[in-house]
């Protein structure tokens, strides 16, 4: 399962699917799925239990929280991740990504930012019980075309790699 935490643009579910497609190269037998939230309308989470939200949202949590194992891509906005993420995030119950492995990739347009996905997304995917991979992926804005194509051959090799580490730990938990 990949998330594309972006409300605008390419970069992050291009992202998002270079690592679904090598997931796919390394392990033919693998089926991929992409949220994209520009394609996905998630109700904004106010605190009650997900059952006082509509179905289409119902629908989305269900998807991810049954998924074997989740990539997450985000811009990285103000040193942050998407708000669209956070508050797709807070959906998710406390076990939700328990004995799963949760990657991490972070698009932004400075390279200071190379470690918000560290600092703020690792400790929620971990808090909801998240497997977290060593390698994470942060890639600069420079590298994809104003189409938002993916034109960084180290950025690919480093996607791939995340692809291969998730698969090693899923496999290693079964």
């Amino acid at each position: 399962m990949g998330i594309s935490g972006s409300l605008v643009g390419a970069k992050i579910s291009e992202a998002v699917f270079h690592v679904l497609s090598a997931a796919k190269a390394i392990d033919s037998n693998i089926q991929t799925d992409l949220i994209d939230l520009k394609e996905e309308e998630v109700e904004l989470f106010h605190g009650p239990s997900l059952a006082y939200y509509d179905q289409h949202t119902w629908d989305i949590v269900n998807r991810i929280t049954t998924a074997d194992f989740i990539v997450f891509a985000t811009p990285i906005y103000q040193a942050s991740i998407s708000g669209a993420l956070k508050n797709l995030l807070d959906f998710m119950p406390q076990d939700a990504f328990k004995g799963k492995v949760t990657g991490i990739v972070t698009v932004g347009g400075s390279g200071k930012h190379f470690l918000v996905g560290e600092y703020q997304l690792k400790p929620i995917l971990s808090y909801l019980k998240g497997i977290v991979p060593t390698n994470t992926v942060f890639i600069h804005n420079k590298s994809f075309t104003e189409e938002g194509d993916l034109e960084d051959e180290q950025a690919e090799r480093r996607l791939h790699k995340l692809a291969e580490e998730m698969i090693a730990l899923q496999k290693g938990l079964k």
